[in-house]
């Protein structure tokens, strides 16, 4: 790639997180899943029987989004979506035998391209996670989503999170010396 070592952070991170994701995507192929199936039914296999609007929700997409992504989920025997007895009109997603098995499968491969490098690095993870509560103030990801992402960070990871978020709060183009000794400058 011609002057990668030139690009913008933002476009370092970016075209790695395209990359990461065609290349997990073309692995998931063979289980019929893609990126956004397998989000859909790690929340299902989280929360348990949900409607299309509430796992469009959790996974931060319009429900006609997400109803996409279900079909193909049902189609493969993944996902079955069963009459709710609280109202008749509507139905559950529940997730299959084939389901769990395909997550399962699902995250190895995710852990697999990942692997134990750089990937896996925990400063990374903090600065992405970052990232991504910094952007979630913008109209590109709703707020809930990211709060929910924060709720289920281990409670240490919450504590620096916040830690940083109210230092930026105090004082939004911080120095050097404001900043903590392992957190470098911009």
């Amino acid at each position: 790639m011609p002057h990668i070592q030139e690009w913008s952070i933002s476009r370092l991170m970016s075209t790695a997180a395209r990359m990461l994701e065609h290349n997990w995507n073309r692995q998931l192929q063979s289980l019929g899943l893609t990126h956004a199936g397998v989000m859909a039914l790690d929340v299902i296999s989280r929360e348990g029987s949900l409607t299309q609007a509430q796992t469009a929700h959790k996974v931060g997409v319009q429900a006609q989004t997400m109803g996409k992504t279900l079909t193909r989920l049902e189609a493969h025997g993944h996902i079955a979506r069963q009459r709710s007895t609280m109202d008749r009109r509507s139905y559950l997603l529940v997730m299959t035998d084939k389901g769990r098995d395909a997550l399962a499968k699902a995250t190895a491969i995710e852990e697999e391209l990942a692997g134990t490098g750089v990937l896996n690095h925990g400063e990374l993870r903090e600065a992405l996670e970052q990232v991504i509560r910094d952007l979630s103030d913008t109209d590109t990801m709703p707020l809930t989503v990211v709060n929910e992402t924060m709720e289920s960070l281990p409670l240490e990871s919450r504590w620096v999170a916040e830690d940083v978020a109210s230092r930026r709060m105090d004082d939004p183009t911080p120095s050097a010396e404001s900043l903590p000794s392992d957190v470098p400058a911009s």
